[in-house]
């Protein structure tokens, strides 16, 4: 029978910190204004920028390098160096055995364990069109966000709410609870309870937009953030864009009615046809339609989607995505 993994001690004050992406680094901050002795940061190692030989460093390092703390990409050097505990945000690898024997290690996690274990918890969430979300303050072991729960909070998902806003807030949210725990104790931790549902990484071919389905499905695609359609055989980037009024948020139903003053220059409902509503740019989908905010072109800016169609001049028989 294997040992039980080290916990984390009552008060623990010199903290390793492990993560990489700029969702970690506020957490990272407040650690570090709070008084707590930060040792040791570990972070992915930089990444090359371009097609030359200039590496960018990941945004944890960024922060620890400006924090004026030590910096490196290799985790086992966590065995030379004496910590009370590990903390863990969106590291992005799994610990091994041999570090979980030798620190005891919590994790934030942004989801409403166990739903949405794994790389890309907000993204699902948002693309599942799930109402709600959470982040919890978990105990790390060799399973994949497998462990228990010291503190969790819930949060709504808003409507319009984008992956980054929603990120944000809970990095927030989590941030709170962890000093909550470092200040005052993590007490038991509470095994997981429910259906485990794995939330994998989002593939860049997801954010290809289908305007065959249903207007309310593309929205939350949007909402992740780099979708892309194309128009005229180029890549248009669709940076901001809502439901249509009177088209239903859920995916399963029918469609948006049209409205006085619609374009009648395409007539009929096509999946990615493109017209006016009301002084709005819209897009016919599967089910229902879309408003169209902010676009951008394909080696071009960021622009509001009216500028955009007044600038294209799409013809009545020109689709997105075709």
């Amino acid at each position: 029978m294997e040992p039980p993994l080290p916990t984390p001690p009552g008060r623990p004050r010199r903290l390793a910190y492990l993560g990489s992406p700029a969702a970690a680094v506020p957490t990272l901050v407040a650690l570090a204004r709070a008084g707590f002795d930060i040792p040791i940061v570990v972070t992915r190692p930089d990444r090359r920028r371009g097609r030359g030989s200039t590496t960018m460093p990941s945004p944890v390092k960024a922060a620890a390098v400006e924090l004026g703390l030590t910096v490196t990409d290799d985790i086992d050097a966590l065995l030379d160096v004496p910590v009370d505990l590990g903390v863990v945000v969106a590291y992005g690898k799994l610990i091994r055995p041999h570090l979980l024997a030798r620190v005891p290690f919590v994790n934030l996690h942004f989801s409403l364990l166990p739903r949405w274990r794994g790389a890309a918890p907000v993204e699902r969430a948002v693309l599942a069109g799930d109402d709600r979300t959470g982040v919890c303050v978990m105990a790390v072991e060799e399973g994949l966000d497998t462990g228990g729960i010291y503190r969790s909070a819930e949060i709504p998902i808003d409507p319009d709410d984008t992956v980054e806003a929603l990120r944000s807030r809970l990095v927030d949210l989590g941030t709170g609870l962890l000093l909550d725990c470092l200040h005052n104790g993590f007490g038991p931790c509470r095994p997981q309870t429910g259906e485990p549902v794995y939330a994998a990484k989002i593939d860049p071919a997801e954010l290809a937009l289908d305007w065959t389905r249903p207007a309310a499905s593309v929205v939350r695609t949007v909402r992740l953030g780099r979708a892309w359609t194309t128009f005229r055989g180029r890549r248009l980037l669709i940076h901001d864009a809502t439901l249509a009024p009177n088209t239903t948020t859920d995916p399963t139903t029918v469609t948006a009615t049209p409205t006085a003053g619609s374009s009648p220059d395409a007539p009929g409902h096509e999946p990615g046809r493109i017209g006016v509503e009301g002084g709005t740019v819209v897009v016919d989908c599967g089910a229902g339609r879309l408003v169209l905010r902010q676009v951008q072109p394909e080696g071009r800016g960021r622009q509001d989607a009216g500028a955009w169609r007044n600038g294209a001049r799409p013809g009545p028989g020109e689709v997105l995505g075709r």
